[in-house]
């Protein structure tokens, strides 16, 4: 009989976010008459706004037709494509350095395969588990130990380093993993930051891959939404972001990756190119009709309801966040993320889980879940329906912090 892969055996335990569904189903079926809310994943609760939403229908109306129908389309609609050029980076790269794809999270798993087993791997910890996980599944990574997998650096971020990491860590060679709005803590690297990090990268012959998934929830204008605001990063860094969070689209599936053309390995071959290959050998590009909605959001009318639901969302955050704060708990995100980084300190994150999922019925995120630097640490997401957030906030006045 054939083997198992033997990277599978070095994941830990299960997926963060199915072992909390489980764990919700569980206090459900214990407690039938409970109203749970959760405020836990990331996954968006608010209808597709009427305009994007018509360029769907729109798209699913042309392939019904013989001059509209269109078949495999690998890297993406030419014109989606300059779209988000022109929109989200000034027209700075061209259309064939731009990927379609069905999501950030898929492209980060997808990349791996650029970097093979022996590539060195650092992330921001706490960081998103794909980042780990899909770096253990390519075998970049050794066996779990208490401190986190072997053969990844982590990169912690914490109060005391204002939440961005210590660049001194990373080694030479690796594939650096860098979130910002990070997921989970809501933190946002400013143009400083942003720049040492290249800076580093390029010093240190590192790749970076740079997920914006969340770059739309960004208000402060002197923050910068892409790492390609920052000078020379084309020369080091790739980047994915997804329309699922800005526009709904969690259950759509459409996000886009950028390889700058002049990023090269150590030995001068193009990561574009073989880019360009793996999407065109494992992938036969995202839905047609996806791609149409896209469309429309990124002319003017679908860019106002763009701002409009992530306004919405960021309205939750706030309600959340002034919540926490009037109990005394301190947190970060909320202002230009839409998660909440609340702190308790000396308790352990699965047991304040537990206990605000058992004494309030609400589901949050255990921060120990992302990394051991989010031991002591809950997430919270904007996520929700307004009265759902509204009740949550009602329901949080009676959490014991101490």
């Amino acid at each position: 009989m054939i083997t198992r892969n033997p990277h599978l055996a070095n994941l830990k335990a299960g997926y963060l976010f199915p072992e909390i569904a489980k764990r919700r189903r569980e206090f459900a079926a214990a407690h039938p008459n409970a109203k749970v809310i959760s405020l836990g994943i990331g996954n968006t609760t608010e209808p597709i706004l009427p305009h994007i939403n018509a360029g769907l229908v729109e798209g699913a109306k042309k392939l019904g037709t013989k001059e509209g129908y269109s078949g495999y389309q690998d890297e993406g609609l030419p014109e989606l494509r300059e779209k988000i050029s022109k929109v989200f980076y000034k027209g700075k790269f061209s259309i064939d350095e731009i990927f379609i794809s069905d999501g950030a999270k898929c492209d980060i798993g997808r990349l791996q395969t650029l970097f093979g087993t022996g590539v060195k791997v650092a992330v921001q910890d706490p960081s998103y588990p794909v980042y780990v996980d899909g770096s253990v599944l390519a075998g970049a990574a050794g066996g779990w130990e208490e401190t986190g997998y072997a053969g990844i650096t982590y990169l912690p971020c914490t109060a005391e380093n204002n939440f961005f990491p210590n660049l001194d860590l990373i080694q030479p060679n690796s594939l650096i993993y860098f979130c910002s709005p990070n997921n989970p803590t809501g933190a946002v690297s400013d143009h400083a930051q942003l720049s040492a990090l290249v800076e580093t990268a390029i010093n240190k012959s590192c790749i970076i891959i740079f997920d914006a998934a969340y770059s739309e929830f960004i208000r402060d204008p002197s923050l910068p939404k892409t790492i390609y605001e920052i000078d020379k990063a084309e020369l080091c860094a790739i980047e994915v972001n997804s329309f699922s969070k800005p526009l709904g689209f969690t259950g759509v599936r459409l996000g886009w990756s950028v390889v700058p053309k002049v990023l090269k390995y150590k030995s001068g071959e193009s990561v574009h190119a073989d880019w360009n290959r793996v999407m065109g050998t494992i992938f036969n590009g995202a839905s047609n009709i996806a791609q149409y909605g896209g469309l429309a959001a990124l002319d003017d009318e679908g860019l106002k309801e763009m701002r409009a639901l992530t306004d919405f969302y960021l309205g939750n955050a706030k309600l959340i966040r002034d919540a926490l704060q009037k109990l005394g708990i301190n947190c970060i995100g909320g202002d230009n993320s839409p998660y909440i980084w609340a702190h308790f300190p000396g308790r352990d994150s699965w047991e304040v889980f537990a206990e605000i999922l058992e004494k309030h019925q609400i589901v949050t995120t255990p921060g120990a879940g992302f990394g051991p630097a989010g031991q002591g640490f809950v997430r919270f997401s904007a996520f929700g329906h307004r009265a759902d957030v509204e009740e949550a906030c009602n329901r949080l006045q009676a959490i014991v912090t101490q």
